[in-house]
């Protein structure tokens, strides 16, 4: 019952985040202002959404609180493709694909790899959580050096389209794919949503799930599955996002902490919600900043990672 009260309080909080994105500072014409700010409203609660969910089904899969698809290296595989499309391309044939080619270009290529990456890091020993990570951040470390081989053989006049692509920012999102960007999140949201009940299953561990009739194998193909579409969209629609998924989880954890899905699926998407649109709000319209709002969020997630590690150990 406490847990359904918090998140009341946290869907309250978050219409007045909305309310103070949409209102605060708004002059001229309220047309334009409104339908300017919406669009990027509605993208920002589109990312909030995917990051969440994937993150949430990635730990479910992975069975710890720690791991994320961006610490795994999906962000630098994400640089990877980026830099391999403008190099075979070239950066004018790049910028001049259109919003919509390029989009669905980023998100099958990184759909595919993500299943390749992901599938290959949990077939390996999932209980022993350091051996994950570095098995994760050698992965990253590899993506990361073929990208500089990569980007050293690009003319530089095309490297700036790479570096203007590489960090992620909520100013500067591709509105016209809105609708695609939402129907993918919809439907990702809507599978993780019915199978929230599966998800509590396999929380418990493969051998729990087996004998309460659920195939361990077949749940983390349809969960990978789900994850690396979510995480593709959001990636593809405004750039890399290293800890925000971490971050948010994090949080929603210690609200209603409970391994019930149907409770911490909603609870993670609306801190993720009040944190994107609450910080935009913050630094554009109360503090008139141009700083992007994911330095702000990586600093204080690389930070809660630390502790989340550091504490893990002790243990």
């Amino acid at each position: 019952m406490l847990h359904k009260r918090l998140c009341v309080l946290a869907l309250l909080l978050l219409c007045v985040c909305v309310a103070g994105y949409l209102l605060l500072g708004s002059r001229g014409n309220w047309g334009f202002v409104l339908s300017f700010r919406g669009n990027k409203l509605v993208a920002l609660l589109l990312v909030a959404v995917s990051v969440s969910t994937a993150t949430v089904l990635f730990q479910t899969v992975t069975q710890n609180h720690i791991l994320t698809p961006a610490i795994m290296g999906f962000d630098a595989l994400y640089l990877l493709i980026l830099s391999v499309s403008v190099f075979v391309l070239g950066a004018q044939q790049f910028v001049h694909l259109s919003e919509t080619g390029r989009f669905l270009l980023n998100t099958t290529l990184m759909m595919g790899a993500a299943l390749m990456l992901f599938g290959t890091l949990l077939g390996r020993a999932r209980s022993d959580l350091f051996r994950m990570i570095l098995t994760g951040i050698i992965f990253a470390g590899l993506f990361r050096s073929i990208t500089g081989f990569i980007q050293r053989m690009i003319d530089p006049n095309d490297y700036v389209v790479v570096q203007f692509s590489s960090f992620a920012r909520f100013s500067r999102i591709n509105l016209p794919l809105l609708a695609i960007a939402a129907a993918l999140t919809f439907a990702g949201c809507f599978a993780a949503w019915r199978m929230r009940h599966r998800l509590d299953v396999l929380a418990l561990g493969s051998d729990a799930a087996t004998n309460l009739g659920v195939n361990p194998r077949e749940g983390m193909f349809q969960v990978l599955f789900v994850v690396s579409v979510l995480v593709s969209v959001s990636t593809a629609l405004v750039g890399p996002l290293a800890f925000l998924g971490l971050l948010v989880v994090s949080v929603a954890r210690q609200i209603t902490p409970t391994e019930t899905h149907g409770l911490l699926l909603p609870s993670a998407a609306l801190v993720c919600a009040i944190t994107l649109v609450g910080g935009q709000l913050v630094l554009e319209h109360l503090l008139n900043l141009n700083t992007p709002l994911i330095v702000v969020v990586d600093m204080i997630g690389g930070l809660v990672f630390l502790g989340l590690l550091l504490r893990r150990k002790r243990r």
